[in-house]
C-alpha cells in the first residue's frame, strides 16, 4: 500500500511541476516552482526506496543525509519563489549570498554524516540519534521557511485586495498547510519516538503543493476554461512528452514484462542476466525508433518545409505559404504566421511597385507636358506663317488647278498639325480644378448624351448598372467629364464593327468604384502597363496622339483617385476608376 501512494505521489508532482513549468516555462515564479517540485519529487523517490525496497542490515546514512539535504534545498527554493513572485522579478544575487551561506557548511556536514551518531532499523524498528549539530541545521531550515513567509506575507499587504494579493494568501495558506504537517510527521513525532509517520510525509505535503500551484496558476489550474484553452493551443512539449510516456509505457508492457519473465522463470543466474540484458537492448530500439519518427514528424520536417518556404522567400519568392496540416502548438502557429507575413509582403511589394510605377509615370506626364508645352509653341509660330502665306496665295486668282489642289493639301496638313499641338497644349496645361459637389450617376450620363452625337457610338449597345445609393464627389466636374468622354470614344474606337460598352457604379468599402468596361479585341497584355504613358498609343497612324489617357490618369491622380486598366475575361477592357468617399466628399 505505501509503495502505491510513493507512486501516486511521484507521479502528481511530475505532473503538476511539468505542467505548471510549460504554462509560462519563462517565467521566474513557474521556474522556482518546478525546482521546488524536483527536489519534493527526490524526497518522494529516496523514501519510496527506503521505505519500500532497504535492507534492515544495510547503511541508512544515505537516507539522513538526502533527507537534511532535499529539505533545505526546498527551502532555499521557496525564498526564492517569494522574491520573485508576484512581479517575476529578479533575485537579489548579494541578499541570497548572505542568507545561503551557511549552507556551504551544513550541506558537506550532512554529506559526512556529522548530524547523526546513529541511524536505521534495530530489531525491524526504525530509529534515529541527531548530533547537536543536526538542531542548528534544523533550525537553520526554519529560518529560511520563515523569511520566505515573511517575504510573502509583506507582498500580501501590498497587493491585499487584488489578483496579486489573493494569490500570495492562498500561498500562505499553502505555507502553513505544508510546515505543520511536515513539523509534525519529521519533527515532532520522531522527537516523541514515534516514526510511524515519517515515511508519509512526502504524502503530508501534497495539499500545500496543490494550494501551491493552484495560485500560481491564477486559480485556472482545475477550470474548464483553462482546460478548453490548453485544448486549443497544445504545445509541442506536451506532444514530446505524451510521446515519451506513452511509448515507454507501452514498450514495458509489450517487451520488458515478458522478457523478464522469460529470462528469469528459471532463476536470477548469470545466462538469465545475460538473456535479459541482450533483449532489452534489442526491444528497446523499437520505441526508440518510434520516438525518433514521431519526433521527426512532430517537429524536424514542419521546421524543414518552414525553413525551405523562408529560403524561397528571401530568394524574391514573396507570397511563398508553408503547406502543413493544421495543428494547435507553437509549429503551427508559426506556419500561419509565417504564410500571413509572406502573404502581406507580396501584397505590400506589390504596391509598392504600383506606386514606384505612378511616380515614374507622374514624372513622365510632368516631364513630356514641359516638353510638349515648348514643343507646341515653337511649332504653332511657323506654322501660323506658313497658313498665313498659303491663305495668301490661295486669294490670287492666277494658280492652275495643280497648285490648288497642292495648296489645300498643305493646309490640310497644317491643320492635323495644329490639332496634334493643341493636344499637346492642352496635356501641358495646368489649372486648377474647379470643385464641387458632383453627382457620378449623373455626369456620366450626360458623359453618354454628348458621346451618343457620333453616329459611331450611337450603333453600340450601352448596358448601365448604376448604384443608387452613391455619396456625392467633390471633384471639378468638367475635368472628370473629360475622363469618361475620353474612355467611351477610346471604347467606340475599340468596336469600330459594333459591341457593347458596359458602365457600372458602386461603392465598396470607404470607396467610390466606376468602371467602363468594352467587348472589344482589348489590348496586349505587353502593352496594358504602359497604356497611359504619353504619346503611347495602339491605334493605327493618324488616329490618335497618345494623348488622351494620360490627361485622364493626371485627372483622376490629382483628384485623389486611381484608375486602372485591365483585361476581362470574356474579351475586351476594363478601365475602373477609384475614389476614396472620405477624401472626396466636401
Amino acid at each position: 500500500m505505501l509503495v502505491l501512494l510513493h507512486l501516486f505521489a511521484l507521479f502528481l508532482l511530475v505532473l503538476l511541476g511539468f505542467y505548471v513549468f510549460v504554462a509560462n516555462p519563462r517565467n521566474r515564479a513557474h521556474q522556482t516552482f518546478a525546482a521546488f517540485i524536483a527536489f519534493l519529487a527526490l524526497w518522494t523517490i529516496k523514501d519510496l526506496i527506503f521505505w519500500n525496497f532497504h535492507d534492515d542490515n544495510a547503511d541508512s546514512g544515505w537516507w539522513a543525509a538526502a533527507s537534511f539535504i532535499i529539505a533545505l534545498l526546498m527551502q532555499c527554493a521557496l525564498v526564492v519563489f517569494a522574491w520573485v513572485f508576484p512581479e517575476n522579478a529578479r533575485t537579489p544575487r548579494k541578499l541570497a549570498a548572505i542568507i545561503f551561506a551557511p549552507s556551504l557548511i551544513l550541506i558537506p556536514a550532512a554529506l559526512f554524516g556529522l548530524l547523526w551518531r546513529k541511524v536505521g532499523f534495530t530489531d525491524g524498528r526504525f530509529e534515529i540519534d541527531l548530533a547537536p549539530l543536526a538542531y542548528a541545521f534544523v533550525v537553520y531550515v526554519y529560518l529560511v521557511f520563515g523569511y520566505g513567509g515573511i517575504v510573502l506575507f509583506r507582498k500580501y499587504r501590498k497587493y491585499r485586495s487584488t489578483q496579486k494579493g489573493q494569490q500570495v494568501g492562498a500561498i500562505l495558506w499553502a505555507l502553513v498547510v505544508t510546515g505543520i504537517l511536515k513539523t509534525l510527521a519529521n519533527i515532532v513525532f520522531p522527537f516523541l519516538g514515534l516514526y510511524s509517520m515519517l515515511p508519509y510525509s512526502a504524502i503530508f505535503v501534497l495539499p500545500g503543493v496543490l494550494i501551491y500551484a493552484y495560485a500560481i496558476s491564477n486559480f485556472k489550474l482545475f477550470s474548464l476554461e483553462n482546460a478548453l484553452d490548453q485544448f486549443r493551443l497544445f504545445p509541442i512539449t506536451y506532444k514530446i512528452a505524451l510521446s515519451i510516456a506513452s511509448v515507454a509505457i507501452i514498450s514495458f508492457i509489450l517487451f520488458q514484462i515478458p522478457i523478464v519473465y522469460w529470462a528469469f522463470q528459471e532463476g536470477t543466474t548469470f545466462d538469465a542476466w545475460r538473456k535479459y540484458l541482450v533483449f532489452s537492448v534489442i526491444s528497446a530500439l523499437v520505441p526508440n525508433l518510434l520516438l525518433l519518427l514521431l519526433v521527426v514528424r512532430t517537429i524536424s520536417r514542419p521546421l524543414e518545409r518552414i525553413t525551405l518556404a523562408a529560403l524561397q522567400v528571401t530568394e524574391g519568392g514573396y507570397g511563398t505559404e508553408v503547406d502543413l496540416r493544421k495543428s494547435n502548438d507553437e509549429i503551427g502557429l508559426l506556419a500561419d504566421s509565417f504564410n500571413e507575413m509572406s502573404r502581406k509582403m507580396a501584397n505590400d511589394i506589390k504596391q509598392l511597385q504600383q506606386l514606384n510605377e505612378q511616380l515614374i509615370r507622374t514624372e513622365k506626364l510632368a516631364a513630356m507636358g514641359t516638353l510638349a508645352a515648348g514643343v507646341a509653341h515653337e511649332v504653332n509660330n511657323p506654322l501660323a506663317s506658313i497658313s498665313s502665306l498659303i491663305q495668301m496665295m490661295q486669294s490670287k486668282g492666277d494658280l492652275d488647278e495643280k497648285t490648288t489642289e497642292n495648296l489645300k493639301l498643305v493646309q490640310t496638313q497644317i491643320r492635323r498639325i495644329t490639332q496634334v499641338t493643341k493636344d499637346m497644349m492642352e496635356f501641358a496645361r495646368v489649372r486648377p480644378a474647379a470643385k464641387s459637389e458632383v453627382d457620378v450617376n449623373a455626369l456620366i450620363e450626360k458623359s453618354l448624351r454628348l458621346a451618343s452625337f457620333d453616329k459611331s457610338f450611337q450603333k453600340l449597345a450601352i448596358e448601365k448598372e448604376l448604384a443608387a445609393d452613391l455619396p456625392s464627389l467633390f471633384v471639378d466636374g468638367d475635368q472628370l467629364q473629360q475622363v469618361f468622354l475620353n474612355l467611351f470614344l477610346n471604347a467606340r474606337d475599340a468596336l469600330p464593327a459594333g459591341g457593347r460598352i458596359f458602365v457600372r457604379t458602386a461603392r465598396l468599402t470607404g470607396e467610390l468604384v466606376i468602371e467602363i468596361a468594352d467587348s472589344g479585341t482589348g489590348i496586349a497584355p505587353e502593352n496594358l502597363k504602359k497604356i497611359f504613358d504619353p504619346f503611347f498609343t495602339t491605334k493605327a497612324a493618324g488616329k490618335g496622339t497618345g494623348l488622351g489617357l494620360a490627361v485622364c490618369y493626371g485627372i483622376v491622380t490629382a483628384h485623389g483617385g486611381k484608375i486602372e486598366v485591365s483585361e476581362q475575361e470574356s474579351g475586351g477592357t476594363k478601365f475602373t476608376i477609384t475614389f476614396p468617399v472620405a477624401k472626396s466628399n466636401g
